[in-house]
């Protein structure tokens, strides 16, 4: 028996650090065709051809800028031969002589056309970016004697091949320096491809990290990670073909990595906006954006190239308030004010701009109308929720009230390719109101499932709501079909006509989807309606790095989640824990029906004695509770039996839980 091993409890939710760095497979999961556009999808995508301004193609010209060199072919694998990037997957349907089909928004199309421009570019004097080598790109700043390399990507493989390409076109040089701009997977997970631990601590190699980079890095999806990386599925779309009517990017780039999530401390911690550092001859001067798109985040100044590197406090996209896989709502007011600050203090100096995803921006007149405007969007988004809602208005009808003005809207950068204007207006009411619209009727609402079935028997029946649903599909009103037949899905879970009609109309939704993450949830939902939910594939491993940076304190919160409270009811049990490499000991005491830890307890159950890396082996699956204690990595005194009984109380999480369908 090895409840202690949490499976499930670290892979999901530590493997997607900002929603990032899924792997899955569909083995086991083939798919019914797709359907084409309808004349309602084609309509509604000539008019976003109409409203923008396709006939600017700066963006062109920046996302090609100092290109360098590229292989003809990008796929990268692991060390047993699995592919882990796959970017000729993407580059055989899409390019920039290809036009946007029908099943595709041409907004869309168009952030997908210039993100896989792919390959190593020249920023600047001395700067070089890979891109297109994972959702994230991998900068090269030149020193006096080696790299200083700023957000090393998702995994180690990608992140290795970037290297590698730098090493082939501008020569071998060592790795000096790492800069985290903040605490998600693909700003770090990569950084054993290209350093090796025993010149970090030889002190060849320096590492720096905005102030709380561990603390947010290790434990954001902790929680509530299992529900975040099924919803995750959704947001990228991990398991759509790779053509015109499936996966088409991610908005931010591509898709996720899938190889080693790494992760390495940090030798130096920033906390004050102003700090310089220099490394091997490179200056750097810091601004704090912390609670901004990150809780621990920091952008980065290059003083004497005029060169300013934005982290993923801008990109070429609108950007979530909060994101789709779920999390904390993001502070858009805050947000703001950092971009503001940004103006004040390098606005005058700026040549360029470049950050961890998309290409950059020169001179200088641009790129503060670039961050003016950015700046702006999260303000207008901001001021104008809290506008409506004081005069009474919900989420739901803000989202469909809400419109950028045209100054704001037709510039490319503020185009919803990842974030959206209606999901981020519901975000920013969340923040300030919560889940509750002030009306009665929401306050103590049936749950979907009877509420589904009176709402069928209210409308005369599954059948009546189809043959009218049909009828409206017709006329491409395809979120009210979506309204409808939610209800005969979740009445009527079995009736596949239901469900083939429901998956029709999200396809169409998808196909005019201007947002990837959007697209990716519409089409992962038809997917899941025609074909059921998956059974085979999972996410991969959680990095061995992560893992051990967890605390015990962020253990025993995961345990108390896990905790299944009607089993524990009634039930009275504490222990102690002491961990020898630590030189720490906790007390973990169940009461209530409630697991609460702190200072060892005076008269426990049983006392556990171990070293951390033991645990740490554990929750690798490297070896078992059972075998631990058997070889004595694990000692137990007083009532062993009680410890076991406490384990049979925790909870694994079921993956593939159903999210369509009820």
């Amino acid at each position: 028996m090895n409840h202690f091993k949490t499976p499930r409890a670290v892979g999901p939710l530590l493997a997607i650090a900002a929603g990032l760095g899924l792997g899955f497979s569909s083995a086991g999961f083939a798919a019914e065709a797709a359907k084409p556009a309808t004349d309602a999808t084609r309509a509604a995508n000539a008019a976003v051809r109409d409203f923008l301004p396709f006939n600017d193609e700066r963006d062109i010209d920046d996302a090609t800028r100092g290109f360098v060199a590229k292989p003809d072919s990008l796929v990268i694998r692991n060390e047993a031969g699995d592919v882990v990037w796959d970017m000729d997957s993407y580059t055989k349907y899409i390019g920039l002589d290809k036009p946007a089909p029908d099943t595709v928004n041409p907004s869309l199309w168009r952030n997908a056309q210039l993100n896989v421009q792919y390959g190593l570019f020249q920023v600047t004097d001395n700067i070089w970016q890979v891109r297109g080598y994972d959702i994230a790109n991998i900068t090269y700043v030149k020193g006096d004697t080696g790299w200083i390399v700023l957000d090393p990507a998702i995994s180690a493989e990608t992140a290795k091949a970037s290297y590698d390409l730098v090493t082939e076109e501008l020569g071998e040089r060592p790795v000096v320096g790492v800069i985290y701009s903040h605490s998600h997977v693909d700003h770090y997970g990569g950084v054993r491809g290209i350093v090796k631990q025993a010149d970090v601590d030889a002190g060849k190699v320096e590492i720096l990290a905005p102030e709380g980079f561990m603390e947010h890095a290790v434990s954001e999806l902790v929680l509530a990670g299992n529900a975040m990386s099924r919803r995750a599925i959704f947001m990228y779309g991990a398991l759509l073909p790779r053509d015109a009517t499936g996966g088409v990017n991610a908005g931010l780039g591509q898709t996720n990595s899938t190889g080693t999530i790494t992760l390495m401390q940090p030798t130096r911690s920033i906390s004050e906006t102003g700090t310089e550092v220099v490394i091997d001859g490179v200056r750097m001067v810091f601004q704090m954006t912390p609670g901004t798109e990150a809780p621990a985040e920091m952008n980065t100044w290059f003083p004497d190239m005029n060169a300013m590197w934005m982290a993923e406090n801008t990109t070429n996209t609108m950007h979530n308030i909060l994101t789709l896989r779920g999390a904390q709502v993001r502070d858009a007011l805050n947000w703001a004010k950092y971009l503001n600050e940004t103006i004040e203090l390098y606005g005058d100096q700026v040549q360029v701009k470049f950050q961890s995803h998309h290409w950059p921006m020169w001179e200088n007149e641009r790129v503060v109308d670039y961050w003016k405007k950015q700046r702006d969007l999260y303000k207008y988004m901001h001021d104008q929720v809290v506008n409506l809602l004081n005069k009474g208005y919900t989420g739901e009808e803000i989202s469909e009230m809400i419109e950028l003005p045209d100054e704001l809207a037709k510039f490319w950068p503020n185009r919803g390719y990842y974030g959206t204007l209606r999901h981020n207006a519901r975000a920013i009411y969340q923040r300030y109101m919560g889940w509750y619209d002030g009306n009665p009727s929401s306050l103590d609402n049936l749950p979907p499932e009877p509420a589904a079935k009176k709402y069928v028997e209210y409308m005369g029946g599954a059948a009546s709501i189809i043959e009218r649903a049909r009828a409206d599909y017709d006329k491409g009103e395809y979120r009210w079909v979506a309204e409808a037949l939610k209800h005969v899905v979740y009445a009527e879970p079995d009736n596949q006509a239901a469900k083939n009609l429901l998956a029709d109309a999200y396809e169409q939704l998808g196909y005019q989807a201007e947002a990837g993450t959007w697209r990716s949830v519409y089409l992962q939902g038809a997917y899941e309606l025609r074909n059921g939910t998956p059974s085979a594939g999972g996410v991969n491993s959680a990095s061995p790095d992560t893992i051990r940076e967890m605390s015990p304190e962020m253990l025993f919160d995961y345990l108390a989640v896990r905790l299944n409270g009607p089993k524990a009811a009634g039930k009275q049990m504490s222990f102690n824990i002491a961990f020898t490499d630590l030189d720490k000991r906790y007390g973990l005491t169940l009461e209530n029906a409630v697991l609460n830890y702190g200072k060892p307890v005076e008269e426990a159950d049983a006392t556990l004695t171990l070293a951390k890396s033991t645990l740490d082996k554990v929750q690798l699956g490297e070896t078992t509770f059972d075998e631990a204690v058997k070889s004595g990595d694990v000692k137990i005194e007083g009532d062993a039996a009680s410890f076991q009984s406490f384990l049979g109380l925790l909870d694994d999480f079921p993956f593939w839980f159903n999210i369509v369908t009820p």
